[in-house]
C-alpha cells in the first residue's frame, strides 16, 4: 500500500485551471487528497483530511466542508456528467453534512464515510469511460 504524502504548496499552486478533462482530474484528485488524506495519524497508517478536522468546529466547519465537497460536484457538472451521477454525488455531500452536524461525535462517522473519496470514484469512472486519455497510473 502506498504511503500517503502531503501535497506541497507548489503542487497546489501549479494546478492547471483549464476545463480540459485531464486538468479537471488533477484538480479533483488534489481536492480529495486535501479533504480526505492529508495527514497520517501518528502511530497508525490511517489518514485524515481537512474534512474530519473541520467537523470539530460546530456547524461552521460542516458548512465549509460541504462547500468544499460541492466544488467536486461543480467540476463534475463541468464535465457534463449524467444527472444521476451528479445526484449521487450531492447525496454523498448531503449525508456527510448531516453526519457532521452531530456536535463533536460527527467527526467519527466522517472518518469512515468519506464522501469526497466516493465522489472522486464516481468522477474517475466517468473520466475513464468518456475521457480515457486522462487516466493515470498511481505508483504503489
Amino acid at each position: 500500500m502506498a504511503k500517503p504524502t502531503r501535497m506541497t504548496s507548489d503542487a497546489m499552486r501549479n494546478l492547471p485551471l483549464t476545463s480540459d478533462a485531464a486538468h479537471v482530474r488533477q484538480r479533483i484528485e488534489a481536492m480529495e487528497k486535501l479533504l480526505e488524506r492529508t495527514f497520517v495519524i501518528p502511530g497508525t497508517r490511517q489518514t485524515i483530511g481537512l474534512d474530519v478536522i473541520l467537523d470539530l468546529i460546530p456547524v461552521g466547519g460542516d458548512v465549509i466542508g460541504a462547500l468544499l465537497g460541492l466544488y467536486m460536484v461543480w467540476e463534475a457538472q463541468n464535465l457534463k456528467m449524467p444527472f444521476s451521477a451528479t445526484l449521487r454525488m450531492l447525496g454523498n455531500v448531503g449525508f456527510d453534512f448531516l453526519l457532521g452536524l452531530i456536535p463533536w461525535v460527527g467527526a467519527i462517522p466522517d472518518f469512515f464515510f468519506r464522501s469526497n473519496s466516493r465522489n472522486l470514484r464516481i468522477i474517475k469512472r466517468h473520466l475513464d469511460k468518456h475521457h480515457p486519455g486522462t487516466a493515470t497510473i498511481n505508483p504503489q
